[in-house]
């Protein structure tokens, strides 16, 4: 809709693999592939949105993974926590996805299951699992409420959807802690 309508994936795509650091990346890192993108879309503070965008990286020889942060200017971080025992699969790097074609799919998907609560914050993890492509997203809604959802791509089909409250994570928190 309004915060996200000139963004998409392809877009990020190609202004990393135009950046110098990438270039010097790539040229230390031949094997290495993209593994997983992250992204925050922030519906809430439409004036000063804080929108974060991330692209991952694995290097099969080195079995290191390195996240490529893309608000503003490009900068490249080791990813310290992940599974060094599962090699994580490729993303295809011509994957092609909007924000706003992901935020009108969950819109349209909360009208259906009956959910008048307003978006505030949509988190996108892009990642593959059995050579299946998917979009991960966890979305912030008002009172207190958390959607889990699932979307299969290059169908942009909801896989799963499933609502949680704020109040039943506390209460999962509290109970695994007995």
């Amino acid at each position: 809709m309004d915060c996200c309508s000139y963004m998409n994936f392809q877009f990020y795509i190609e202004k990393l693999f135009d950046s110098e650091e990438f270039a010097k990346f790539q040229d230390e890192n031949k094997d290495a592939y993209l593994c997983g993108g992250f992204f925050v879309i922030d519906l809430e503070n439409l004036k000063n949105p804080e929108n974060k965008f991330a692209l991952d990286f694995f290097i099969p020889s080195s079995k290191k993974m390195f996240s490529f942060k893309m608000d503003g200017e490009i900068s490249v971080l080791p990813v310290e926590q992940f599974d060094s025992e599962r090699i994580p699969e490729k993303v295809p790097d011509n994957s092609d996805f909007d924000f706003e074609e992901v935020e009108d799919l969950i819109r349209e998907k909360m009208l259906q299951e009956k959910l008048s609560n307003k978006l505030q914050k949509i988190i996108i993890s892009i990642q593959s699992l059995e050579k299946k492509t998917y979009l991960v997203c966890t979305c912030f809604i008002s009172g207190m409420g958390i959607l889990k959802i699932h979307i299969s791509l290059p169908d942009k089909k909801i896989e799963l959807f499933e609502k949680k409250s704020f109040f039943d994570m506390v209460k999962m928190v509290k109970g695994n802690k007995k």
